[in-house]
């Protein structure tokens, strides 16, 4: 029987420390979470994985989960140097899974690391500059236009509260069966010192929209399949499935592919984690 919660351990680098916790065995896949997350979040995905024959690792970004605080910058570079560093620590090469944030330093990571990167998978990713719909703001479409407003609250005044309300939009529907629990738990988190601004300065700050860019202008140079995945209902994007395949003819021809989840919204692991589960692990299969 494979554990199903793993022991937290870390690696130390530029002063600071990278939180993560390992189970199963096998190929080594490692989960990176998005802003203002933790890896709490692949809670229900990561056990399945494992149990399909893989070394699961979920990393805590810097500044958020165990990780510390106090971080020089917190960009999608410095997300793909860290994960690169957890990486290197267990042993590679690794299929790097990103959601949201984590979706552009995946990329990065692949084209900056390529000799630690057998595979991308991107879900709900952040990967190009968000793209403003004025005409789904107005028409609320996807609850695009209140989750793009809750998620400015928390960014440019880091309201806690427009944050857990940010995530009632993003989770549409079918709520996670520890969603009360896990919820109280993550804000707990967040109310310790310097959390919430790390998240604030992942989201806003200039070299994280310049390398946010750079994500984009990268995909081009990733020689890896690619997989991505998208909550059919993500408030974040006006148009979920344009921009899965958006990203997806950026990537080199024949190297990526999307699937979208029926019902999920911008965190589809946590709402639909089987339906995640078996579109990633046939990917697995396929870039074993």
């Amino acid at each position: 029987m494979e554990r199903r919660v793993g022991t937290t351990e870390y690696v130390e680098f530029a002063g600071g420390l990278i939180a993560f916790d390992v189970i199963g065995h096998g190929p080594l896949v490692v989960l990176s979470p998005g802003m203002a997350d933790t890896r709490a979040t692949y809670r229900f995905l990561a056990p399945l994985i494992a149990d399909a024959g893989y070394r699961v690792a979920s990393v805590d970004l810097r500044g958020h989960g165990e990780s510390s605080t106090g971080w020089r910058s917190y960009s999608h570079a410095d997300t793909a140097r860290d994960l690169a560093e957890v990486i290197g620590k267990l042993g590679g090469p690794a299929v790097i899974v990103g959601q949201s944030f984590s979706g552009g330093a995946a990329t990065i990571a692949a084209a900056t690391y390529p000799e630690l990167v057998r595979a991308v998978v991107e879900i709900d990713p952040f990967t190009r500059p968000p793209q403003i719909s004025l005409g789904a703001l107005l028409r609320n479409d996807h609850n695009y236009g209140r989750g793009a407003l809750l998620l400015g609250q928390f960014v440019y005044m880091g309201n806690l509260d427009a944050w857990v309300r940010y995530l009632g939009v993003a989770y549409p529907g079918r709520k996670p069966a520890d969603w009360d629990a896990w919820l109280s738990k993550l804000q707990a988190t967040l109310r310790e010192p310097g959390r919430i601004d790390a998240a604030r300065k992942m989201a806003s700050s200039k070299p994280a929209q310049a390398t946010l860019k750079d994500a984009a202008a990268r995909l081009g140079q990733v020689r890896r399949p690619t997989l991505i995945i998208m909550g059919r209902e993500d408030s974040d994007f006006p148009d979920p499935e344009a921009e899965a395949g958006a990203i997806v003819d950026l990537l080199p021809k024949g190297m990526a592919r999307y699937v979208m989840i029926d019902k999920a919204g911008h965190y589809p692991h946590a709402q639909y984690p089987d339906e995640v589960a078996a579109a990633l692990i046939s990917f697995l299969a396929s870039v074993a």
